[in-house]
């Protein structure tokens, strides 16, 4: 297949470079989305479908994608969603699109890959966005792919929860144990060993990313394994981990969340969030797509929709040896690994 990965122009660059490292001095939160919500041209006559797996309403992950989808639609395009959408029916919610006259259908979650690309190999006529963890083998034709790399901001993660703990030892929650999973913990491993640190990693995974309960009950029996940092890489689930940390004095221990801000949820051991943007994302690729690119490859990093956003009360020391770390990940002087070997 013909590389059409995408490359951030250097506008693009300068426009999510601020979020990339969460730094005050270059704005906050809002003026991060208004940037990348400004990427991209006109997208007239273009009529969007995108498929969610949960609700769109859920502070999560397809709210992010909502959140993209009306960014289009502000730039001119048409556009419809289905919601709550399981794995066993996305075939055929992508063959409704496709009949309801959709030029280009998103699939928003990686699960949802091989069904995609089923069924754009019988449409050749539509463009398909996918979302995968790495680089698919015979990709389709006119299939763009988003490869989330989560193994990237788990690198930052590892630097941060190694730095912000006391007792050496960090708890990782996740749901089901995939492949992104494992590539997730063994970044923070990376990341620890790169930065010299002896932090021990205890990862658990409870089975489901949205059971706040199970993720209580995971946290709290780490916490009671001399973790004092924990991080989350749940949805909906992540308010169970900021539940085991009622009752502890502030400052005893802390808490990370993904995909957005969970801050008013979290309370005082709040660390901060590893943060994506899928408006920037979008953007860039119907802006390929209208000039004639039907496949590519669109790698999500730390210039391109990936922000660690760290709390106020993480200490200066902290902070700086994140931003370090990313600084050498976007340059090249740092490569991190996607390591996908199943862990327990």
């Amino acid at each position: 297949m013909t590389d059409h990965t995408f490359r951030p122009t250097r506008r693009m660059a300068a426009l999510l470079a601020c979020a990339a490292i969460g730094l005050s001095a270059c704005g906050g939160g809002e003026e991060t989305a208004s940037a990348g919500a400004s990427g991209g041209g006109d997208a007239s006559g273009v009529k969007i479908a995108a498929i969610f797996s949960g609700p769109v309403n859920d502070a999560d992950y397809n709210a992010l994608g909502l959140k993209a989808l009306e960014a289009a639609k502000a730039k001119g395009a048409e556009t419809s969603y289905s919601e709550k959408v399981a794995v066993p029916d996305v075939e055929a919610r992508l063959t409704e699109a496709v009949g309801d006259g959709a030029t280009i259908v998103w699939t928003h979650g990686s699960q949802f890959y091989d069904n995609t690309a089923k069924v754009a190999a019988d449409n050749p006529d539509v463009t398909f966005i996918a979302e995968y963890d790495g680089t698919p083998k015979d990709q389709p034709a006119n299939v763009w792919t988003i490869d989330r790399q989560f193994h990237l901001g788990f690198y930052g993660m590892g630097v941060l929860a190694s730095k912000l703990s006391k007792t050496g030892t960090v708890g990782y929650v996740g749901g089901l144990s995939l492949p992104f999973s494992f590539a997730e913990v063994h970044a923070m491993e990376q990341a620890i060993s790169d930065t010299g640190a002896s932090t021990t990693i205890k990862p658990v995974w409870t089975g489901d990313f949205n059971d706040a309960a199970k993720a209580q009950q995971f946290t709290q029996q780490l916490l009671g394994q001399s973790a004092d940092v924990i991080v989350g890489s749940l949805n909906q689930g992540a308010t169970g981990t900021f539940q085991a940390f009622e009752g502890k004095a502030a400052g005893d221990g802390w808490v990370t969340a993904k995909y957005t801000d969970k801050s008013a949820a979290a309370g005082d051991h709040y660390a901060g969030s590893l943060e994506y943007d899928f408006v920037a994302p979008l953007a860039a690729i119907l802006e390929k797509i209208a000039a004639g690119t039907k496949t590519g490859r669109y790698p999500l990093g730390f210039d391109t929709g990936v922000t660690i956003a760290m709390s106020d009360k993480v200490p200066a020391e902290a902070k700086t040896a994140v931003e370090d770390a990313i600084s050498k990940v976007k340059s090249g002087a740092t490569t991190v690994k996607l390591d996908v070997t199943k862990i327990g």
